[in-house]
């Protein structure tokens, strides 16, 4: 037996400060390919769920998908998870189980806690051991060495790394190291498995399909070290390059959730309760329930059928989208839930556009005049962003839901070229823009615009 890893999976994640579209989409995408293809599919999150997402994961009875910080591979993917040995168990164990696997056997007590490695090396040096203190190893017989306990003859002193631990902030002492073969414990310090180092200095890439985005800088980090197989999105392009073609859909409808519907009734499978519940949610709260300049037809047909399989039988009881709509968005409104810095972050999007970079977030309301009294707060906190992430502009859209309409907030030491935006400007200095919903289909167009111009 050579021991056993991880299963590849293929980690499906959304865009960093994800919203519910984000959020949805990996989920239903990542059961599409276990359903369909058998893959071992897992929805990643790039960030902290907000309100509204937490509240459709809570109505629905989902756990948030797992965090994925980058793609950088961790010490959990390369290590092979050898069977652990009892120190007590003879040599002759040990050394079956290292030649069966081609690595160092484990010797681990029985609480989980790693001891060592018994190896070629190990074994050798307790043989040379033996001769200084003067064993008579002609008399000995091979039998005999065998039966000495484990912990007699295994590397105490072996480096041990944590599953965690990037693969690449362990390379340097691997390479100091003239051992072939390393433990690999839990965050609690019990054993998890064994690696070598020709994994260390070529570990597998892991396998990323990016969902509702296709820019670099709004994907998680590390993502060269990764290999980009897919990318689902409804965005403008800003992809990253990738080593071979892969399959690219960029598609002009409301919501990545619409798209992922689309390709779950083209494989002719009905998704459990859960997953329509959650797509029709990533849909209706990007699209303002079908209400924003981004809706398209598809979107509308998307949301009918995500409707009859979330809400046949009533299972969520509501009557309909349009109810339910409603109170997704109404989980997601207002300021007074939100600190500053979750305000400005948790619906951020980056984007350049040639020598300015800039920034804008977007947070839904039921009342605009709930801006007033934080404004000054705001402002203040989108000049600590420009600072902190290099941007030229940075900008709050705050909108209103019910009558559709935004305000924006603007700063950063290139927000005179925006001056000239289309909106009123008001005494306090932001700007009203009647009819503004979508940051995407609406606002981003104009700025790039004017920073074109």
């Amino acid at each position: 037996m050579k021991g056993e890893r991880m299963i590849a999976p293929v980690y499906v994640v959304g865009h960093l400060n994800p919203d519910t579209d984000a959020i949805a989409s990996a989920l239903g995408y990542a059961w599409l390919l276990r359903e369909r293809d058998g893959r071992n599919a897992i929805a990643a999150r790039a960030g902290a769920v907000n309100p509204q997402t937490a509240w459709v994961l809570k109505t629905l009875a989902f756990e948030p998908p797992s965090y994925l910080a980058d793609a950088s591979p961790r010490f959990e993917r390369i290590a092979r998870t050898l069977p652990p040995i009892a120190p007590d168990r003879p040599l002759r164990e040990a050394w079956a189980a290292a030649s069966a696997s081609h690595s160092g056997a484990p010797i681990v007590e029985a609480e989980g806690i790693p001891l060592g490695l018994v190896t070629g090396d190990s074994v050798f040096t307790f043989l040379s051991r033996q001769m200084e203190a003067r064993v008579d190893l002609d008399n000995v017989s091979v039998a005999r060495v065998l039966a000495v306990p484990c912990r007699e003859a295994m590397d105490a002193d072996v480096p041990r790394f944590p599953t965690a631990m990037r693969v690449r902030d362990g390379r340097g002492r691997v390479l100091r190291d003239e051992r072939d073969d390393f433990l690999v414990t839990r965050e609690d310090g019990t054993y998890f498995g064994v690696c070598r180092s020709p994994d260390v200095l070529n570990p597998p890439r892991m396998q990323i399909i990016l969902v509702d985005h296709n820019e670099a800088g709004q994907a998680i980090g590390a993502l060269d070290e990764a290999d980009l197989i897919e990318v689902l999105d409804h965005h403008r392009l800003g992809n990253p390059p990738t080593k071979t073609p892969i399959p690219f859909t960029v598609d002009p409808v409301g919501s990545t959730s619409t798209l992922v519907c689309e390709r779950i009734a083209a494989a002719g499978r009905t998704p459990p309760v859960e997953i329509a519940g959650l797509l029709l949610a990533g849909l209706l709260a990007d699209t303002l329930i079908l209400k924003s300049p981004t809706a398209t037809e598809r979107d509308h047909l998307a949301a009918e059928r995500l409707a009859d399989w979330a809400l046949k039988g009533n299972q969520l009881q509501f009557p309909n989208y349009q109810s339910f709509g409603e109170a997704v968005l109404a989980a997601g409104a207002g300021l007074a839930a939100y600190t500053v810095d979750a305000l400005l972050n948790s619906d951020l999007k980056i984007y350049e556009d040639g020598e300015i970079k800039f920034g804008v977030a977007q947070v839904e309301v039921a009342n605009l005049h709930e801006l007033g009294d934080r404004l000054g707060e705001i402002t203040k906190g989108l000049q600590d962003l420009c600072e902190f992430r290099g941007l030229g502009v940075a900008m709050l859209m705050v909108t209103d839901v019910v009558r559709g309409a935004s305000r924006l907030v603007l700063a950063g030491p290139h927000a005179d070229r925006l001056s000239d935006l289309p909106y009123t400007r008001l005494p306090d200095g932001t700007l009203d823009a009647p009819g503004l919903v979508s940051r995407k289909k609406q606002l981003l167009p104009v700025i790039l615009g004017l920073l074109e111009a």
